[in-house]
């Protein structure tokens, strides 16, 4: 849709084929259907930070179109902004169809022609231009084309992964694929019984052949087959690499500013200055029920003892365990979970001035079929807002 505006708006003829019977289909998920639109970090060093090595491609992109501009565009079009906890920008009606909705009436102001329902079962090339476009028996021809066709994750929505199969096929490699920004599944030891469980401002530990590497602070939010949440959507696709070399152990520490002994005086401070209270009661002031029903299972603590008579052992159990809650790794929960992929065309076929193919002579590229990603938090918008309209001003010439 940014594409399509983008050249429309510079004064080209524009087709939007899209396969679904709609348009924005995923884009109605984002934000849990808030739409996080973009991120308002508006240091552009800052903000390509957060698409790991790739970053530095975006630098342009975001010069011609970075989060202010962004936020101003929408504006434009009548939706007006708020920025929420980590510089989250959503809109204020807080409804991502309001978003789609500007979007469409914005492409049919400027005259771009809307084609649903049309799946694209062919790409045709001639002398390393594209030709034509297939749609059934229907030809579709231009001067240049855009693929803006997203990647692989939530596939329901239409994302299957159709844009890189055109890309291989004529004449572009595609690095692997995998999800990004997607929970984790953990092996099952008695995990299920915390789903719905939220905790914040935990350390995550995450250890390779008893090595740490990651080490992270966030929220995390349990679900019925593993770990989500902020922090761990973050860090999946490093997680996800580790799973590949073998096992993962993740350790959670409930008491991340605390060191073990720090914590084990706190817990004798509360024992010192109520022993009547039983065990059960010493819990709760330190972890949530489901966390002390997992505690109490594997400790063989009786929980209706007085505090004051337990054994120093019983009460160093309940520090380690705070500090040192261990689960392993499964594997990543997969596309139909991630919000975004990883992979895709490589950046090295591409020119970062333009998102034009250094392959095809008229093809450009945008969003997530280009291999990169960010982390969670608008910035995967903003990639795709970037790239988009970068591209649709390219694609004019």
């Amino acid at each position: 849709m940014m594409a399509a505006a983008a050249a429309a708006e510079s004064g080209a003829k524009v087709i939007l084929i899209e396969k679904n019977k709609r348009l924005g289909k995923k884009l109605l998920l984002t934000g849990n259907g808030r739409c996080n639109i973009t991120n308002a970090e508006f240091n552009l060093k800052k903000l390509v930070a957060n698409y790991g090595k790739g970053g530095k491609f975006l630098f342009h992109a975001f010069f011609v179109l970075n989060p202010q501009k962004t936020i101003d565009f929408f504006r434009q079009l009548g939706i007006k902004t708020k920025i929420e906890n980590n510089k989250r920008v959503f809109p204020v009606s807080e409804k991502a169809e309001d978003v789609t909705a500007a979007l469409k009436k914005y492409l049919l102001k400027k005259h771009v022609l809307i084609s649903l329902n049309s799946f694209v079962s062919k790409v045709n090339l001639k002398q390393n231009r594209i030709e034509k476009l297939m749609i059934g028996n229907k030809e579709i021809t231009a001067k240049n084309y855009i693929f803006c066709t997203g990647g692989k994750s939530y596939p329901a929505t239409g994302s299957t992964g159709d844009g890189f199969n055109w890309a291989r096929k004529i004449g572009h490699s595609i690095s692997e694929l995998s999800p990004a920004l997607t929970p984790i599944n953990l092996k099952r030891n008695g995990m299920e019984k915390l789903q719905g469980l939220t905790l914040g401002g935990v350390g995550i530990n995450v250890f390779h052949n008893n090595k740490k590497y990651i080490q992270e602070t966030g929220d995390i939010l349990f679900t019925h087959f593993g770990l989500s949440g902020p922090v761990i959507l973050n860090i999946s696709k490093e997680i996800g690499e580790l799973i590949k070399q073998g096992s993962v152990k993740i350790c959670l520490d409930l008491f991340p500013y605390l060191n073990e002994q720090d914590l084990n005086n706190k817990i004798a401070g509360k024992i010192n200055k109520n022993p009547k209270k039983i065990v059960k009661s010493l819990l709760a002031d330190f972890m949530p029920r489901k966390l002390a029903s997992l505690f109490i299972k594997n400790s063989g603590i009786k929980v209706g003892k007085q505090i004051g008579g337990m054994a120093r052992e019983e009460r160093n159990a309940i520090a380690k365990f705070l500090k040192n809650i261990e689960f392993e790794a499964d594997k990543l929960s997969g596309f139909n979970y991630a919000m975004i992929t990883s992979g895709g065309v490589p950046l090295k076929e591409i020119d970062d001035k333009t998102m034009k193919s250094k392959i095809i002579d008229n093809l450009f590229f945008c969003g997530e079929i280009i291999d990169i990603d960010g982390k969670t938090g608008g910035f995967n918008l903003q990639a795709c807002w970037s790239t988009g309209y970068l591209a649709g001003k390219s694609a004019i010439n």
